[in-house]
């Protein structure tokens, strides 16, 4: 048996066979998809998790990797298959501060690289919403972003090596931790390749310097329209905000009803949030010139966060925005998609425009300096075509983001939830490529199988993918 040969692995606590067990395991962070493992693994070092890999390919068994579970897209679920966890790798194994690199297992959770490396004067850049649980090696696969990436750029940028275990055993290095490596840029296919391509054992990434300075503005405007306009605004003006972020009235109000309150003026249609950081010299003018443009574009106030703890309050509403949305309606549906920054004045109309239509409560919080918007809907379920509304109100919005020159998705990647828009970003010939591209990482397609690319597209698709686990 299966089970039987992995525990002689990993040791029989670590296999989990019950159905009961595994319900843990049904869903990510985006309610909606279900699917049932079969067993689920979780390794506790690196040779296990290599061991496990080759056990998988010996026996031509169909596996999903997962870190903490906080994806967005429906990416980490294993449907009647093996789900290979990969949060007991949790090893900071090497921080060289002077070259500013540390070397961590994929199952490190986000925030706390950087409180590990704090003491040195330095920090790791990407910062998802769900940093305080997601794993490095999460966002490794789903090349996530994160509010800073607007200055500091999304999780790939902060890559400088891999060591993958892919799906048929082998043990490869892409990249190099000190260096640039020759040849093709396979570091750069292998993030964001959403565990289709194999697993990371080992990352290295990039660390910076904290800023010697930073500062936080809170703009609030009587029209998301002009609290749009003020972001081109702000980034016409040359200045690369750390930060830029919008959050609507929807969004505000549910923060300001919930434990995450940060004291946002619930009667505002939008807040920005906007961070600026660097030397103390010449930021105070970077405020005042941000500040101008909001004053311009109609803004009621503008506050400084004259503490630390004032400014970390005001990110705690925004950080914490996902789950005050949570409590409004028992289910959420998260959605990312991006559009070119002067695009949002009016793709924020649109949007409006579709949930009054369907009559679903749209809201809007996102990354407004990269264009990439996150418009959410609670919803309930139960309540009889609100299913229908919603997955017809969020099928509308992708299109208008489409129509207006964007993408499906900035930072959560396509999983399971955007198979259907891919067709409409790509011809046959370019999904039909990257089927060809993930054939040279994993020619049985047993590495999270059925994801980002729609099946029909991989020509040869059923080709040779037994799943049995038995």
């Amino acid at each position: 048996m299966l089970a039987s040969r992995l525990s002689s692995i990993v040791g029989s606590r670590w296999v989990k066979e019950r159905s009961a067990e595994l319900l843990a395991f049904d869903t990510d962070a985006l309610p909606g998809y279900r699917a049932h493992p079969k067993l689920a693994v979780f390794p506790g070092t690196r040779e296990e998790l290599i061991a496990v890999v080759r056990l998988l390919a010996t026996e031509r068994v169909t596996f999903v990797p997962r870190g903490a579970g906080t994806g967005l897209s429906g990416g980490a679920l294993a449907d009647g298959t093996v789900l290979l966890g990969l949060n007991r790798l949790t090893t900071i194994i090497n921080v060289d501060g002077p070259n500013r690199v540390a070397h961590v297992e994929p199952g490190v959770v986000n925030a706390r690289l950087s409180r590990a490396v704090a003491p040195l004067g330095l920090h790791y850049a990407p910062d998802p919403s769900s940093q305080t649980v997601c794993t490095i090696g999460g966002n490794v696969a789903e090349n996530a972003g994160g509010p800073h990436c607007l200055k500091y750029g999304v999780t790939l940028n902060h890559v400088v090596a891999l060591e993958v275990v892919l799906p048929n055993g082998e043990v490869r290095r892409f990249g190099d931790p000190y260096g640039e490596a020759d040849g093709y840029d396979l570091l750069g296919l292998f993030v964001g390749s959403e565990g289709c391509f194999g697993v990371a054992t080992d990352i290295w990434v990039r660390l910076v310097p904290i800023p010697q300075t930073v500062r936080t503005l809170l703009a609030d405007f009587d029209s998301v329209h002009d609290a749009a306009s003020a972001v081109t605004s702000i980034v016409a003006t040359g200045i690369i905000p750390a930060a830029l972020e919008m959050m609507d009235n929807a969004t505000i109000r549910a923060i300001e009803a919930s434990i995450y309150a940060a004291g946002y003026p619930v009667d505002a249609a939008a807040i920005l949030l906007c961070e600026v950081d660097g030397l103390e010299q010449g930021l105070q003018e970077d405020v005042d010139t941000i500040t101008q443009c909001c004053r311009a574009h109609g803004a009621r106030d503008v506050r400084v966060a004259a503490t630390d703890e004032q400014r970390m309050k005001l990110w705690q509403g925004r950080k914490k925005a996902f789950g005050a949305m949570g409590r409004i309606a028992p289910a959420l549906v998260v959605q990312d998609a991006v559009v070119p920054r002067t695009k949002l004045p009016a793709i924020l109309d649109i949007i409006a425009g579709i949930g009054a239509r369907h009559r679903v409560n749209v809201c809007n919080v996102f990354h407004a300096g990269d264009g990439n918007l996150h418009p959410n809907i609670p919803y309930d379920p139960n309540e009889p075509g609100a299913s229908e509304r919603v997955h017809a109100a969020m099928t509308e919005i992708m299109q208008a983001c489409i129509d207006a020159g964007g993408t499906i998705t900035g930072e959560h990647g396509v999983g399971l939830d955007k198979l259907d828009y891919m067709p409409k970003l790509f011809d046959d010939d370019s999904l039909a490529m990257m089927c060809a591209v993930r054939e040279s990482f994993d020619p049985e397609r047993r590495a999270n199988p059925g994801k980002v690319v729609p099946v029909k597209s991989c020509r040869e698709w059923h080709r040779g993918t037994p799943v049995s686990t038995g």
